[in-house]
């Protein structure tokens, strides 16, 4: 019986067919070691085992590839979506899943990838130097007027670009650099339009940005000028060249960096259905806000109004007169005190002044002499026999003349007491 009869007279399972499969790729010698050029796409670096999943693709076919991790550990350089490579390997199929791939056992980078490692250069070089600072980073605004856009006016990313903004925030108008995003002159275009909207436009916000492509396509924003033109603006830029997965100078250049250009356009605009709807919720917090203040103060309001002053205001002021009458006659009583305790004060004071009063001592017998002029007569110095005098007494004065004048050595105790007996 040959193969063909064999399989035709016999019912197999779908793990007996994979293992056959298998068996007949494995023992094609040629398919035991070849070397294949491709572009790695769908790349996913298994972190736990180390393994790296990925496919190779070219214009017209993909296949599935994996590297284990006992191989990967040699690579020297990091592979990524986009690279083209030369992988070395068998050609077997996995039994569970039923497809055959490309178990790879070294690889390297193809001539394009170069790019790749200009690039990582050129990312480096930059961080180093602080290019990619945050700030650098410019906010945002909420609301734009004005949206800049740099990219190619005939590709798709320029049209969902309008069509999102204007579906999501339609107030906002919309300016187009139709900027070279690949070839010749593309980096001059893209580096001219940053400054149209810098200096002379002054949008918002800007967004730059193409639809994906290879490294070789997307190499115009890995420019060192355009990320240096874009971090000097005061204007913020939002990045979105590529697919997810792409990476350029350009996007670690900008405030923000979105997927897509797509994905840009969401950022640049607020969704006026989201904003609206948070409107609502304002107003429905402030008017329930509002509301709920105005039943306190009218609560407020109606204790106020039940309140007895109110309610029966001759009785608050008769109580109020009540207190006022009470307050009155202690302030009287108070000033009474006061008063008392002054007056007995005031008869203490003037008993001490009458007790010093120099007419008392005058009703004593004494007298006091002045002179015609009213001057008083301290000594006898300076009087002579003859002199007229005055002599003051308690009850009146008397002219009198003086006789003769004896004066007494007062410093003499014996004199002093003499003068004094006389």
């Amino acid at each position: 019986m040959d193969i063909k009869e064999y399989f035709s007279e016999n019912v197999f399972s779908v793990t007996q067919i994979n293992e056959c499969v298998k068996e007949l790729l494995d023992s094609v010698p040629v398919f035991s070691s070849v070397r294949i050029r491709g572009e790695i796409s769908n790349f996913k670096n298994h972190v736990k085992s180390g393994h790296l999943y990925f496919s190779l693709k070219d214009e017209g076919s993909v296949l599935k590839a994996v590297m284990f991790a006992r191989d990967a550990r040699g690579l020297d350089f990091t592979p990524a979506d986009g690279m083209k490579v030369v992988a070395t390997g068998r050609i077997s199929a996995y039994i569970r899943d039923g497809v055959y791939q490309l178990y790879v056992t070294a690889m390297e980078a193809d001539g394009r990838g170069e790019l790749y490692a200009a690039f990582e250069r050129l990312k480096n070089k930059l961080a180093d130097e602080g290019v990619f600072s945050d700030k650098y980073k410019k906010p945002i605004p909420r609301y734009p007027k004005l949206v800049g856009v740099i990219t190619s006016q005939t590709g798709a990313a320029v049209r969902d670009i309008i069509n999102i903004t204007g579906r999501r925030w339609p107030v906002a108008r919309i300016a187009v650099w139709p900027a070279l995003v690949q070839g010749e002159g593309a980096v001059s275009s893209l580096v001219e339009g940053v400054k149209y909207m810098t200096e002379k436009l002054r949008p918002d916000v800007v967004i730059i940005g193409r639809g994906g492509g290879s490294i070789e396509d997307l190499w115009a924003f890995n420019s060192e000028l355009l990320a240096r033109e874009i971090i000097a603006s005061d204007i913020p830029f939002i990045s979105g060249v590529g697919h997810e997965t792409d990476f350029t100078i350009c996007d670690f250049a900008a405030s923000v960096r979105a997927p897509t250009p797509s994905g840009a356009a969401e950022i640049a605009v607020p969704d006026i259905t989201e904003e609206r709807a948070r409107f609502e919720r304002y107003r429905q917090s402030l008017t329930k806000a509002l509301t709920s203040t105005l039943e306190r103060n009218r609560e407020r309001l109606d204790a106020l109004r039940k309140r007895k002053v109110l309610s029966s205001p001759y009785g608050f002021v008769d109580e109020a007169r009540m207190r006022l009458d009470r307050l009155s006659e202690l302030i009287d009583e108070r000033w009474k005190r006061i008063f008392s305790r002054k007056n007995a004060d005031f008869e203490r004071v003037c008993g001490r002044l009458n007790a010093l009063s120099p007419l008392n001592v005058l009703k004593r017998g004494y007298g006091a002499v002045y002179l015609p002029d009213g001057s008083v007569v301290s000594g006898v110095s300076g009087l002579d026999a003859g002199d007229m005098l005055k002599l003051g007494m308690a009850d009146g004065e008397a002219d009198v003349e003086v006789m003769g004048v004896r004066k007494y050595g007062l410093n003499d105790k014996e004199d002093t007491e003499n003068a004094a007996k006389k």
